[in-house]
């Protein structure tokens, strides 16, 4: 990290109502166990490292490191609030911002991947401007090095793993969400971030069919299909579907229990053969529905809307679902339900 220097700068007591949140800033201010000892500590000592910020052209001061200590202050009804104020321009402001954030004990993937990203960003800019301007600032091509190399041995992160981070920004907020809490693995999503924002859509829609999130070689393969132009919602909603490794179990069966379904006579092999083809039958009537059920909320999508949620309320869907082993789309468990609601 960038250490921020405060030797030889005039601290300022500067009204809270004058101080703005940073454009765009990527960490959350959340009221937890971390943000109460923060108020503590600042009813009892005051706030001991000044904010700093950054004039605005509309008035007042944008908060460049200091949200957190900014709010206990105003939690705890303070009127100012000790900052020091520069100078800086947009790539200066991004990459401060950003240093004196990476410091936090808990961060959240989604912080990581927009700060990351917001840094490179700020960094390749700086790297396109004339040599004069760019003399000892980290850039694209500084000292023969990427972006990403420099953030990784600022952070201690490898190279793959900051560039990894930055590609999680291409989730869509639904999937990224899921990232957050832990639904959906790191590597995974690493994955479907390379999906189009469409496809990405009407994955939610199947994971929410089969009540599942995509494993590692799932998210890959869907990965290869939208590459090869073959990433459409059947696919995904079959893939969905499957056991995963770890979800299969050996079943037996009793011969007893067996024998009550077939003739005396029939041998080991003959019953075996028979129930082959009864699942064989079985599964051509389970992808036959897949493909009724999908026309029927395609139509349904389109005509009966709630909100941002689509609502299955046709009774003879749940009927046909439950029949061949669908039922599960009509009761979705905790993982998915009011994702698109916000709750």
């Amino acid at each position: 990290m960038i250490p921020i220097a405060v030797q030889n700068e005039a601290v300022q007591n500067i009204p809270l109502s004058e101080l703005f949140p940073f454009k765009n800033h990527p960490f959350r201010i959340v009221d937890d166990e971390a943000m109460q000892r923060t108020v503590e500590s600042v009813s009892q000592f005051g706030v001991l490292s000044p904010a700093i910020a950054r004039p605005r052209i509309d008035g007042g001061y944008e908060i460049i490191s200091g949200h957190r200590r900014l709010h206990a202050s105003q939690l705890l009804g303070l009127e100012t609030m000790p900052v020091i104020v520069r100078q800086m321009d947009d790539d200066t402001a991004v990459i401060t911002m950003v240093d004196s954030n990476l410091q936090r004990e808990t961060m959240l993937p989604s912080e990581r991947a927009k700060a990351y990203k917001m840094k490179m960003d700020a960094m390749a800019h700086r790297a396109g401007r004339p040599p004069l301007d760019n003399s000892g600032q980290l850039g694209r091509n500084f000292a023969g090095k990427e972006s990403r190399e420099i953030i990784a041995e600022q952070t201690g992160e490898s190279a793959r793993q900051v560039q990894r981070y930055v590609n999680l920004t291409n989730l869509i907020p639904e999937l990224m969400q899921m990232v957050d809490e832990k639904k959906i693995a790191f590597s995974p999503a690493v994955e479907l971030s390379f999906l189009t924002p469409e496809e990405q859509t009407n994955l939610l829609d199947a994971m929410e069919y089969g009540q599942s999130t995509p494993s590692l070689s799932q998210a890959q393969r869907l990965k290869k299909l939208s590459q090869d132009g073959g990433c459409d919602r059947m696919a995904m909603y079959a893939m969905m579907s499957e056991k995963k490794k770890g979800d299969l179990e050996k079943v037996t069966i009793d011969s007893g229990d067996l024998r009550k379904f077939f003739p005396k006579s029939y041998t080991p092999k003959q019953m075996h053969d028979v129930i082959i083809k009864l699942l064989t039958q079985w599964q051509k009537r389970r992808q036959q529905d897949l493909g009724e059920y999908y026309d029927l909320k395609k139509k349904q999508q389109s005509s009966h809307h709630h909100g941002n949620a689509h609502v299955l309320c046709n009774a003879g869907t749940g009927v046909a679902c439950d029949r061949y082993g669908f039922g599960g789309v009509l009761h979705c468990g905790s993982l998915f339900r009011n994702r698109r609601s916000g709750n």
